[in-house]
């Protein structure tokens, strides 16, 4: 369980990755202060934008993990270099 957990903090190749740590405690940041905003009055809430910023990051973040997943460099074989001397 804990080898599943730590593996969603690596890319591809079993690398740490910041990007997919930064969206995921921008993703609970923003859940909890949902949830916490929820019990309290509207007048005391966080402003907008800062909601819209958290929530963008958090996106931008794990979405450019999976975009780097699936159109990321490839990389060179060596059938690659051979059809590239012929």
């Amino acid at each position: 369980m804990i080898k599943a957990i730590a593996s969603f903090f690596c890319d591809a190749h079993g690398n740490f990755s910041m990007k997919r740590l930064c969206g995921f405690l921008c993703t609970v940041s923003l859940c909890v202060t949902m949830y916490r905003n929820s019990f309290s009055p509207s007048t005391e809430g966080p402003s907008t934008p800062l909601i819209d910023a958290v929530a963008m990051l958090a996106f931008g973040c794990l979405g450019l993990s999976s975009i780097d997943k699936i159109w990321g460099k490839k990389p060179i074989t060596q059938e690659d270099t051979q059809e590239v001397k012929s």
